[in-house]
């Protein structure tokens, strides 16, 4: 089905910027790049482009859909999950303002992969083109590396002010402590409207700034990811299956001293330390679901590791998958993540509906992709810039979870913490 041919690399990262700028002449492009952080992720970085087939669909039946796509196939799939499959997997539903319209779920299978790894660049072509693979390579490695063109922009909006977002703060730990929930992700968006953004020039700029090791640029006709995301969803490997959630977040300092004494504190603040273990705990019982009794094992717990902009708080739970779970049905009772709705997981979710204001769409969702034996690797969705081209609307949400020892005027300065690196990316 796919022939595979390795062509050896002068330089890697001249070749990376090649093979991007390639790829912006096709209509489906998936792009990830692990930014050297190999010992996590099996590839310096992934493209997949042009697609031979694709599911797009809305939330009916959406995980149903993917199962029939993915067993049939049993291909390379790229693609994407939007938070909104929660409406697959429970009675939920999102009647919040959208101005994004993406597809609910959207996955292809590529006639052209290229998989970068050390000084090599590994072709995987469909059949029916494999004849272009030389030409192909020979055509990247003669690019010059041309500077996107800047689009001049406003500054992003704020969907709440600071007033309305500590309210907003406020009533969700009423639901703390009437027992309603014991934590939930509760999210704000920044945006733009009417104006065009470069999305490759964007991706790019973000991509220095953050360096985070599951960036992604994705464009699948006229909606575009460009992600900076440090969180892994979930990876199959054979019959193990790991997720990673990420909870508790503190800034970077230049100063070094300074920056070591926030990541002291950010491994014994209580509070944050709090927020990881319930996630842990949600994240076990959603594994469990599809694992073998007794496989379920927390590997790390509140790992603190350092990126460009932040200093997060990583756990890491694993699973021995039973022998009659298919991979798509992993994702649909895991689905959505622990770290982005709280626990308990569907009464959060209800509670983020209510005092949220947008529809998060591809936002808390993922982007990822299977391989042939059925395994697969997506990211979270956070730290991402979210744009419809046809509509000139760019969409940049940052989030924080709430328990009952939250300051709220504390969690609306880690969202701008958050959404600083997104700001610049955009600003020219």
């Amino acid at each position: 089905m796919r022939t595979y041919k390795t062509f050896s690399l002068k330089d890697t990262s001249v070749f990376k910027a090649q093979v991007l700028q390639w790829s912006q002449a096709f209509e489906e492009i998936i792009w990830l790049d692990s930014n050297a952080y190999n010992d996590q992720i099996n590839y310096e970085a992934i493209l997949a482009v042009d697609a031979f087939t694709a599911l797009k669909t809305d939330t009916q039946q959406a995980f149903e859909k993917l199962e029939e796509y993915q067993s049939t196939t049993k291909d390379y799939l790229f693609g994407y999950l939007t938070y909104d499959l929660k409406e697959d997997t429970e009675n939920l539903k999102s009647n919040n303002f959208d101005g994004l319209d993406f597809p609910d779920l959207y996955f292809f299978q590529p006639k052209k992969i290229i998989r970068i790894m050390g000084n090599s660049a590994e072709f995987l072509y469909l059949n029916m083109v494999d004849d272009e693979m030389e030409t192909d390579f020979v055509h990247i490695c003669s690019l010059e590396i041309n500077p996107p063109t800047h689009k001049k922009t406003t500054a992003l909006k704020a969907r709440f002010s600071s007033e309305e977002y500590i309210e907003k703060v406020q009533q969700m730990k009423a639901h703390i402590q009437r027992g309603d929930i014991y934590e939930a992700n509760f999210c704000q968006e920044f945006y733009l409207e009417n104006q065009e953004i470069n999305p490759l020039q964007s991706y790019l700029k973000l991509n220095t700034i953050s360096k985070a090791p599951f960036a992604a640029f994705l464009r699948l006709e006229d909606h575009y990811a460009l992600s900076a995301s440090p969180e892994r969803y979930i990876k199959k490997q054979g019959n193990k299956v790991i997720s990673q959630p990420i909870k508790g977040t503190a800034k970077r300092l230049e100063e070094p001293k300074e920056d070591e004494k926030l990541k002291e504190n950010l491994k014994n603040d209580p509070k944050e330390v709090a927020e990881n273990v319930m996630i842990v705990d949600l994240v076990r019982n959603d594994l469990s679901k599809t694992a073998f009794r007794g496989s379920v094992n927390v590997e790390e717990l509140c790992g603190l590791y350092s990126f460009k902009q932040v200093h997060q708080l990583i756990s890491t739970v694993s699973s021995q998958l039973r022998e009659d779970v298919t991979p798509v049905e992993v994702l649909q009772t895991t689905f959505p993540m622990g770290s982005m709705t709280g626990a308990p997981k569907i009464s959060a979710m209800k509670i983020i509906e209510e005092l949220e204001t947008t529809k998060r769409g591809l936002y808390s969702g993922s982007i990822g992709y299977f391989t042939p034996e059925g395994d697969f690797d997506f990211s979270v969705i956070i730290r991402t810039i979210l744009y419809n081209a046809t509509k000139k609307y760019t969409s940049c949400s940052v989030g924080s979870a709430i328990t009952i020892q939250s300051i709220p005027e504390n969690e609306y300065e880690e969202c701008l913490v958050k959404v600083k690196a997104l700001k610049k990316a955009i600003s020219v």
